[in-house]
């Protein structure tokens, strides 16, 4: 068999890469990578899954994905990628581009979609495109940085990685104080939440108090979004159980409005919901509001908060461009900012870190650690990776078992 030419590429958070993805696939690549003009090519991606989920639910067909009647998004994050890098091989394509394969995915999950990937090597060119440098694949021997929209292919320089810094090592001030609110924040009793006779959490007990730093861990499929979709007030299976929320049992009179103005969230699935033209700073504005958009206008000091927000993590060029048109590792910068400028009781971030480069994953890690020192905010913090970077004091395991996730707590030194 001839050779394969394969390309393992690190993508700077300044490259635009939809543009990057379709100058690829439309045959219109320059430089080493021309190659590939002219050769059929397929995406491999959690963005081309999410809108194979979404075609699925608006024609209500499961294709051909499965030989079950399973849709796809019923499947944790590692079945789903494996199914659809599946069906990808059936389109029979002559180089596949995978974009942040290990993005979500347990470890596991991320050992054996290597192994396939490096299966699938020996037969199809492979075009990995990751932002954090120990994504980067042994097996894939052309390895290049891009750094910006130019497209240009440089050697990769790891004395540079992890090098941006925040301005200053304070945050802005508070516009609202949350010290003098309860110590116990979220409390759960042997909370069960089951779909279709199948439990996924089993007597789940949890107490979150002031001032705490927790890592949620778990291997996909554990339960960690249904739990952190109750404590957000976003999951009905909450009612009715001994949930607790800033004093409250749930279902017991507070608005779903009251619970997310002492809560701010952040997932990688939020970039998906924010489609209007909105600036920069009216996304980070509209978190105030808890909106998606803003449509409340704000206040001269919460416009100033906001531009010392952007001082601090080196955006304020940014300002007033259009929130769909800078980078996606710049958008989830922009959201983590969102969930956290009014200073909310409780900050859930949900995989803060993926998607960045090794840059902005400092950059992050800094921001969050300096909300640790310097606020007295809750913080639960979901990552599959062990980041060296940040110190949580306390770990709650989910662990999979025949009858449902059961919660370990484990106390960090």
């Amino acid at each position: 068999m001839h050779h394969l030419e394969h390309w393992d590429i690190l993508l700077s958070n300044d490259v635009n890469k939809k543009i990057f993805i379709d100058t690829l696939l439309t045959g219109k690549i320059k430089g080493k990578l021309s190659y590939l003009n002219g050769l059929k090519g397929i995406l491999f991606s959690d963005i081309s899954i999410t809108q194979y989920i979404e075609k699925e639910y608006k024609y209500d067909s499961t294709a051909s994905l499965t030989e079950s009647n399973r849709k796809l998004n019923t499947f944790s994050s590692g079945e789903r990628k494996k199914i659809f890098l599946n069906y990808c091989l059936t389109q029979k394509p002559d180089y596949l581009i995978i974009d942040n394969p290990l993005d979500h995915l347990d470890q596991i999950s991320r050992a054996n979609l290597k192994n396939d990937l490096e299966k699938i090597s020996k037969s199809i060119r492979i075009i990995q495109l990751v932002n954090r440098s120990t994504d980067l694949l042994p097996f894939l021997s052309n390895k290049a940085h891009i750094r910006d929209n130019s497209y240009k292919l440089y050697k990769i320089n790891s004395k540079k990685a992890g090098k941006k810094n925040l301005k200053k090592s304070s945050i802005p001030a508070l516009l609202i104080d949350h010290t003098k609110s309860e110590i116990e924040i979220i409390r759960l009793e042997r909370v069960s939440v089951s779909y279709e006779n199948k439990i996924i959490l089993n007597s789940i007990s949890w107490n979150i108090k002031k001032g705490e730093f927790w890592q949620l861990v778990g291997p996909n499929g554990s339960g960690k979004s249904t739990l952190l979709a109750m404590i957000a007030g976003d999951n009905p299976k909450g009612y009715g159980q001994n949930l607790f929320l800033f004093g409250k049992k749930k279902g017991s009179g507070e608005s779903i409005w009251e619970i997310k103005k002492k809560i701010g969230i952040y997932s990688t699935a939020m970039t998906d919901l924010f489609r209007k033209r909105e600036t920069v700073e009216n996304m980070i504005l509209s978190g105030y509001f808890d909106s998606i958009g803003l449509y409340t206008e704000p206040t001269s000091l919460q416009k100033q908060t906001v531009k010392k927000w952007l001082e601090l993590i080196n955006m304020s060029e940014l300002k007033n461009n259009y929130f769909n048109q800078i980078s996606i590792g710049q958008q989830r910068i922009v959201l983590i900012i969102r969930a956290i400028i009014k200073h909310p009781i409780v900050a859930i971030l949900d995989e803060p870190f993926e998607g960045l480069d090794d840059e902005n994953v400092t950059l992050v890690g800094q921001l969050i650690n300096i909300l640790v020192s310097e606020t007295n905010m809750s913080i639960i913090c979901v990552s599959h990776r062990i980041e060296t970077i940040l110190t949580p004091n306390l770990v709650y395991e989910l662990v999979p078992t025949d009858s449902g996730s059961i919660g370990k707590i484990r106390e960090i030194h």
